[in-house]
């Protein structure tokens, strides 16, 4: 697993709500592919809200690596597995076109892990929307 941390993701309540709050602190260029979740770049890395309703959203907060393959997500999950993680989903096809996967560490913080074809990783590691 690269050393990296690709995406934050904080679940929320009311998607709308939380979404006027960080414009208003002034973050722009947010995308919102549905009513579930919203990006921001952050730098080299993504935020992301994402409404817990409907047991879809992360309640509290996820930490995502994306990886550059589907298969590297099946890769690191085994790794995190190996190292004394847990693995909480298995790589799957999401609905959304990638694959993904999660894992927890010993102290139960959820790490995803996904390849998301629509992002870029460059070869430093940022990604980018």
């Amino acid at each position: 697993m690269e050393q990296r941390i690709s995406l934050i993701t904080l679940g929320v309540k009311d998607l709308a709500r939380a979404r006027a709050f960080y414009d208003a602190l002034g973050w722009r260029d947010a995308q919102q592919p549905d009513d579930e979740v919203c990006f921001y770049q952050a730098g080299g890395i993504v935020f992301g809200l994402w409404t817990a309703l409907g047991g879809h959203g992360a309640p509290g907060v996820e930490i995502a690596c994306n990886v550059r393959s589907p298969q590297e997500v099946t890769t690191v999950l085994a790794e995190a597995e190996r190292a004394g993680g847990t693995i909480v989903r298995p790589a799957a096809i999401a609905e959304w076109g990638g694959t993904t996967g999660a894992f927890a560490d010993p102290e139960g913080y959820v790490w995803e892990v996904a390849h998301n074809p629509a992002w870029t990783i460059r070869d430093d590691g940022t990604t980018h929307l």
